[in-house]
């Protein structure tokens, strides 16, 4: 972190020398300029309701009561006297470019306050007075950090708040490094093993890939397994960096034999996972997994099953094409909150490998002399730092090598006993608009006729670009007459819709009609993000012919379908 301050954009206050308070909210973070899709290079820092976790997480002794006036436009300036931004590009190459810097202070109306700056990728502090950025109408809460790149590269950030005369707070002792090669640390990552359990299937995918056969490890999960808060995202990901290990011990030669699958989603529980197995890691039939690690563990609180689709998911996993090796990772977020109690016995159940972030790394930061603390393992409440996501990857390598020296089981996994959650939706066939008429008799798509382009798009494999989601969709655009539904007419057991959440006030609420009766009112504006979401929308004992409805309940709003999944027994 750079001393030098540069005094750039608005005039500097009378006394620019004073020393003052300072609150850091980003401290040596890495920032990554991604493609957007359209045209440009962004990294987006979320501050919404978390501004009091992430100062406290860099300064715990600091007062709980000033952290959190900190995350109201009004709190924030009452106590900010200026912001300091310092931004050092890793490459010496960057380090004369610019990055425009925002904090963005929404209102109840319009875009509120964006507090900008140009900022030389030098290291250097610049600073944003906030007494030369007048208060939008009816500000709220600070939304969050925005970096426009010129292109794509990487780059180190830190945010401080320098604060009015008045405000004291402690000064932050920065955390030594991780020792990653130190004896504390492999017992921290041995800890992570609950159980190799059967290896039968671990077994025959590392053989294949001694041999030289064809390979393939694919994972599925949330917004950890999408590679949040890695930067670079492609490359610095757990998933890709266990890969790359995988590769490393048990590839041929170069390990070009073994490839790579990612398919991560922010914000999403197993449920959607279900929903989208086939398209994401099957990839419509090109893929053939040979192993497969599900990671919902912070993220199926989400499921309204409570653990089914979880359970279904690794069921059809293993049942699926390449009858893979599955694996159960248990991330963590910063509240050492996860969900491993329950789902964990899945794992048990069927003896499956299982691999908790959380039993290693929890303990760990409780201990006078941690080997990493909090503030260095998570990028923010929810996603691990570059160091979080290695952790991760030397959690499942400590498993990869456990699985090479263990035996080889005489039998694999008995997948015929009943479950031990429920396992209603292992079978679950999924559809969207390009290929429904193989699964329905037949379909209207009434006023469902326009195409979303605002879907919520991620990172597949080692990519830096974003792949939409569920590009085969419906989308009700909105119109001043009332729309005609969307009907379609199918044989299932179960029915899960799959529609489009967003924050932009222009959707609304559609209501599901199975056989004329209303089975779910959907509101797309309750989370509040644009992304995708799965729910069930019919349960049934036997399979029987339906009626599908879906209608607007108010014609002036849009809405947009993404797909269906249904059983058939």
């Amino acid at each position: 972190m750079e001393n030098t301050v540069v005094e750039r954009g608005p005039k500097a206050p009378k006394d620019p020398t004073k020393k003052r308070s300072v609150i850091y909210i980003m401290l040596d973070d890495a920032i990554e300029g991604r493609p957007n899709g359209f045209g440009g290079f962004f990294d987006v820092n979320y501050l919404d309701g978390r501004v009091a976790a992430k100062v406290t997480n860099l300064l715990p002794e600091l007062d709980k009561e000033l952290a959190r006036e900190l995350q109201t436009c009004e709190g924030f300036r009452k106590i900010v006297h200026n912001i300091g931004v310092s931004i050092k590009a890793d490459k010496e190459e960057d380090r004369s470019k610019t990055i425009r810097f925002a904090q963005q202070c929404r209102a109840a109306a319009g875009s509120g306050t964006p507090f900008p700056a140009e900022v030389v990728c030098d290291g250097r502090e610049t600073k944003i007075f906030v007494e030369e950025h007048p208060a939008a109408e009816n500000e709220q809460v600070l939304t969050a950090f925005f970096f426009e790149f010129p292109e794509y590269f990487t780059a180190k950030v830190t945010i401080a708040y320098y604060l009015n005369d008045g405000y004291e707070v402690p000064e932050l002792i920065p955390d030594p490094p991780v020792r990653f090669d130190s004896e504390n640390y492999a017992a921290m990552i041995a800890r992570s093993c609950m159980q190799t359990g059967n290896l039968y299937r671990m077994k025959k995918a590392i053989a294949k890939a001694k041999a030289g056969e064809e390979v393939t490890i694919a994972y599925i999960g949330g917004s950890i397994t999408q590679g949040a808060g890695a930067k670079p995202i492609g490359t610095n990901s757990y998933a890709y960096c266990s890969y790359e290990m995988f590769k490393q011990r048990f590839g041929k030669g170069d390990g070009s034999n073994v490839h790579f699958i990612k398919a991560g989603v922010g914000g999403t529980p197993s449920e959607l996972g279900l929903t989208r197995y086939e398209d994401d890691v099957l990839r419509q039939g090109a893929v053939t997994p040979d192993v497969v690690v599900i990671e919902f563990a912070v993220n199926d609180a989400g499921d309204e099953t409570n653990g089914v689709c979880y359970e279904s998911l690794a069921l059809m996993a293993m049942e699926g094409p390449g009858n893979p090796a599955v694996v159960l990772l248990f991330s963590v977020f910063m509240d050492d909150y996860n969900l491993q109690d329950n789902l964990s016995r899945v794992g048990y159940h069927y003896n499956l490998p299982m691999v908790s972030i959380k039993n290693a790394v929890t303990p760990n930061f409780y201990e006078d002399t941690p080997v990493i603390t909090k503030r260095q393992f998570f990028y923010d409440l929810y996603h691990p730092s570059n160091d979080g996501h290695r952790i991760m990857a030397d959690c499942l390598d400590y498993f990869w090598k456990l699985a090479e020296e263990g035996e080889t089981p005489a039998e694999d996994v008995d997948l015929t006993k009943e479950g031990v959650i429920g396992n209603r939706y292992r079978a679950l066939i999924a559809f969207g608009k390009d290929d429904a008429a193989k699964h329905v008799k037949c379909l209207s798509a009434g006023s469902f006729t326009g195409t979303d382009n605002m879907l919520q798009c991620v990172e597949q494999d080692a990519n830096a670009y974003t792949t939409p989601e569920f590009p085969d969709h419906w989308m009700y655009e909105g119109a001043s007459e009332q729309p005609e539904s969307f009907t379609m007419t199918m044989e299932c057991k179960d029915l899960l819709l799959v529609y489009k959440d967003s924050g932009d006030p222009s959707f609304g609420t559609a209501e599901v009609l199975v056989d004329g009766v209303v089975t779910r009112t959907i509101n797309p504006l309750e989370v509040g993000w644009n992304h995708c979401n799965a729910v069930i929308v019919y349960t049934g004992e036997e399979v029987k012919e339906h009626q599908v409805e879906v209608r607007m309940t108010d014609a002036a709003k849009k809405f947009t379908i993404l797909g269906f999944g249904y059983t058939l027994k």
